[in-house]
């Protein structure tokens, strides 16, 4: 099957982000600049030509995350140096569209490795993850001003609150939010990291518990034997009727795929099982990406190759497609 492409990237492009509800593709070079590509026909992936530029940061661009569609054009931008941008397009007095810096967040003491945004009932949510094993989620207060986010929780990713952890020397982590069904649902999301710390790595599921206002760890998806293994990677597939939820995680071991019950015990936690392992890839797997079914995950890691997972309706899983970089 032929290929063709359909934008060129700056040679310096470290990460990218696509918009699937905009059809928008927005990438960050290894120089601090925010790149958006749009397509001249709506709808069409055919061809992207860059329509904005602007320097974010002094410091490389290691992830961009689009915000959900329902609050504009906007992104999250987390640079080389541990800072977190919010930047949006918007049109000041009739002016042409531009790219203006919303908020940023930097600290003294702690870089943002990762960060990731959820819809609750009542506003949008972002948790960033820090290098010092620390999570913080802060709470949008009005809908129409991306700039005021207010500090709504900070704890580790510990279950254990007494843990004693010390300074640990975090190198990843990674985060994904439940993509909730409906509005009667709590928020949660996924959360673990790569460090030496074994308490602060696997990978565990927080869930905001609106009657005490406070977030419970209500699952660990790691077998005894695992707990301590650095993950590399997470993400929660989409659900749209399964009576569980699906949660890939990546270690060295390779990928595994976890279901995650929906009724809590009396201790409130969340029965789990491991139901397969996935192995393929040569060395480490950094991004884990769903199909809107969540039946597909394509998987991709420090050995360049892309890999397409499947599961039948019986719950198999298979490896469906293998794609190689082609050098030109």
């Amino acid at each position: 099957m032929a290929t063709k492409s359909m934008a060129t990237l700056d040679s310096g492009t470290t990460c990218s982000s696509w918009n699937y509800s905009g059809h928008r593709l927005a990438a960050g070079s290894v120089d601090g600049t925010l790149s958006v590509y749009d397509s001249p026909v709506p709808s069409s992936y055919s061809s992207f030509t860059r329509s904005s530029k602007v320097r974010v940061s002094e410091s490389n661009l290691v992830k961009i995350v689009w915000l959900p569609s329902e609050y504009g054009d906007a992104v999250a931008c987390v640079c080389e140096d541990g800072s977190l941008s919010i930047w949006e397009e918007v049109s000041e007095d009739t002016h042409a569209l531009e790219w203006k810096l919303c908020k940023s967040l930097m600290s003294k003491s702690s870089q943002v490795l990762d960060v990731q945004f959820g819809v609750s009932r009542k506003s949008l949510k972002m948790v960033a993850a820090y290098s010092d094993g620390f999570l913080r989620v802060f709470e949008l207060l009005n809908p129409l001003e991306l700039k005021n986010w207010q500090l709504q929780a900070e704890f580790q990713n510990v279950i254990d609150s007494l843990s004693a952890l010390g300074k640990p020397s975090t190198l990843s982590a990674s985060v994904s939010w439940n993509p909730m069904r409906s509005g009667e649902q709590e928020p949660s999301f996924v959360l673990a990291f790569n460090s030496d710390s074994p308490h602060l790595n696997s990978s565990k599921i927080w869930e905001f518990d609106e009657a005490h206002n406070r977030w419970l760890a209500v699952a660990e998806l790691a077998s005894p034997e695992d707990k301590g293994d650095p993950v590399y990677a997470v993400s929660w597939a989409p659900n749209i009727g399964r009576p569980h939820e699906v949660v890939a995680v990546a270690t060295h071991k390779g990928i595994g795929i976890w279901q995650v019950g929906l009724a809590p015990d009396l201790d409130g936690r969340l029965p789990v099982k491991k139901a397969a392992s996935l192995s393929g890839h040569q060395g480490e797997v950094w991004e884990m990406e769903w199909d809107m079914s969540g039946m597909s995950l394509a998987t991709t890691g420090s050995d360049g190759m892309v890999r397409l997972w499947q599961s039948n309706l019986n719950g198999e899983w298979h490896e469906q497609a293998m794609l190689e970089p082609v050098s030109s």
